[in-house]
């Protein structure tokens, strides 16, 4: 699934290009992934200018004139494609007055919606992790037992966050995934609070991390994943000790650490 880092690959790529181009027609092929009628949505895009392009956890919230905005979730292989040629996944197409946008999604577990600003569900997610303070980020994992790996996936208590970076965030953190953050000395919160926003910031610059179908709005394909030091390395030396990489499930997701450097 796509998280922060390609989100906002997708957005800082998508926000230039498309702010200021009116939105000609719309058409939607797959009612799985659009919340609505695809008829009225269709309708209400035709004609609407772009305003901006904004990142909101793992959501894409495309700003129009009029104060409503469409936003997108890509779910585990969406893909937003500029100008590209639709093919048999292509489930969402918009014509620009230069250009279109695609939505393409395979697994169609992505989600499209056009609402009065950002829906409520998504303004109730938790902080931004690139700009949540080191004093709130010890206050919130303070009042929380619950175990690492779970919390930062956890969309309530720290937005965009997925599997992939939280597994390397807790790696750089010296962090088990079953620790239980409220028993965690300050110190180890404020690593986790650098470790997380080094992760992030890396990921970013290196266009996110292409495990299987993530690529940008021009096809191509993030590196990122190159510089993974536990994820989907089951088995494999930790870099700094030697130790084989384990995997564990978490909250039923795969869960990779060092057994030697993590500590509870």
């Amino acid at each position: 699934m796509p998280e922060l880092p390609e989100v906002e690959t997708i957005t800082r790529a998508l926000a230039p290009r498309l702010r200021g181009r009116r939105i000609v027609s719309a058409e939607f092929r797959c009612l799985r992934v659009l919340r609505g009628d695809p008829d009225e949505t269709a309708a209400a895009l035709a004609g609407k200018r772009v305003r901006g392009v904004k990142r909101h956890g793992k959501f894409i919230e495309i700003e129009l004139d009029g104060g409503r905005s469409f936003v997108v979730h890509l779910g585990m292989t969406g893909k937003l494609l500029l100008n590209a040629v639709p093919g048999r996944h292509t489930h969402a197409i918009l014509t620009l007055d230069h250009g279109a946008l695609l939505y393409d999604d395979i697994r169609q577990f992505g989600r499209l919606e056009l609402s009065e600003g950002l829906p409520e569900r998504v303004r109730k997610l938790g902080p931004e992790p690139l700009e949540v303070k080191l004093a709130q980020f010890i206050e919130r994992l303070g009042a929380r037992q619950t175990k690492m790996k779970a919390l930062l996936l956890n969309q309530t208590f720290l937005r965009g966050i997925g599997n992939i970076y939280a597994d390397e965030a807790l790696f750089r953190a010296g962090i088990h995934p079953l620790a239980i953050a409220a028993r965690l000395r300050n110190d180890r919160m404020a690593g986790l609070h650098k470790a997380i926003r080094q992760v992030l910031g890396e990921a970013i610059r290196a266009g996110g991390s292409s495990i299987s179908d993530y690529v940008d709005v021009d096809g191509r394909q993030g590196s990122f994943q190159v510089q993974h030091n536990v994820y989907q390395k089951t088995g494999e030396p930790c870099p700094h000790c030697g130790a084989a990489i384990r995997r564990i499930l978490v909250t039923q997701r795969g869960t990779h650490f060092c057994p030697r450097c993590q500590k509870k």
